[in-house]
């Protein structure tokens, strides 16, 4: 995939070429990550090209940037100020770079700053739906079914990212110690405790695998019904097909169960810097835009509970 974005952009600037090699390389960003920056800044330089006559990302000035940003929220399809904010946030980590590369002298992005946005709260699955869809659900018949079962199980039980999960080898789980090693965001890598139940069900999972085929991907746990590893697209369309048959929610990704998985644990009591270790996030300030689908909880407590509730 690298080659592949090097070759759509080598011969127009070599210091994207460059910036790019670092981030696969060095910053070991994923495919889709490294995908989403290039584009950004692709994008940034053909407006360069169309509106200054230069598709030089040297040559950009503060004015060139705050001009792109604003063609953004303001052109024919405006982008909401997250979208603005992540490009924003693509070309300051570009000249970052160039500047620590001593190719430039000054960012033209260091005195500009990402357009405010109401954040939106994670959508999450009830606890009543969640407990109707792992008690006794028939998940489907044969390999298939099984990796099911064990994906949404993963998934609603530790939290974890799809990336994560797609990702984990058999050697990540610790039968002794009961966890889990997930290898994160930025390679940073974190235990999760998971419940003897989990275990049990990764440890059958794992033992049929020789039976089922001839060859197969003996690295990653969990695997497709031709034996290779899981990717993305196979594992959203599992989590899509059997939340549509539990919940009204219309956004039904991988990501509604780490939601809810941080949700149930703070509506139980949950300390907030232990559901941040949990999740990996590498700020409080990340962790605590669930604090706010409690308060509900914490509303009906007060009516029900308080005499002038």
């Amino acid at each position: 995939m690298l080659r592949s974005l090097l070759s759509m952009y080598t011969s127009e600037d070599p210091h994207l070429t460059d910036f790019i090699q670092y981030l696969k390389l060095e910053k070991r960003f994923t495919g889709h990550t490294v995908r989403a920056y290039f584009d950004d800044i692709s994008q940034f330089a053909g407006y360069l090209k169309l509106e200054y006559d230069t598709g030089s990302l040297v040559l950009a000035s503060t004015v060139m940037v705050r001009s792109w940003l604003s063609s953004l929220k303001e052109g024919k399809q405006p982008l909401s100020a997250r979208s603005i904010g992540r490009k924003l946030s693509s070309l300051r980590s570009l000249y970052k770079y160039l500047l620590k590369k001593s190719v430039i002298p000054a960012s033209p992005v260091a005195s500009l700053s990402a357009p405010k946005s109401g954040k939106k709260l994670p959508v999450y699955v009830e606890e009543k739906q969640a407990e109707r869809l792992f008690a006794g659900n028939s998940y489907g018949d044969g390999w298939k079914g099984l990796t099911t079962e064990l994906i949404l199980n993963l998934f609603y039980q530790t939290g974890m990212r799809l990336s994560e999960l797609v990702n984990l080898k058999q050697e990540q789980v610790n039968f002794y110690s009961r966890t889990i090693k997930v290898l994160g965001k930025g390679n940073k890598e974190r235990l999760i405790p998971v419940g003897q139940d989990l275990l049990e069900m990764i440890r059958h999972y794992e033992s049929l695998k020789c039976g089922q085929w001839e060859q197969f991907d003996t690295v990653h746990l969990l695997l497709t019904d031709k034996g290779r590893a899981l990717y993305p697209q196979y594992v959203y369309r599992i989590v899509n097909h059997y939340l549509k048959d539990f919940t009204t929610l219309k956004k039904r990704s991988p990501h509604i169960l780490r939601h809810s998985f941080a949700t149930h644990l703070l509506n139980n009591g949950a300390d907030l810097n232990a559901v941040k270790e949990l999740l990996g996030h590498s700020s409080l300030a990340a962790t605590q835009v669930y604090t706010h689908t409690t308060i509900g909880k914490l509303k009906e407590v007060h009516r029900k509970a308080h005499p002038k509730g």
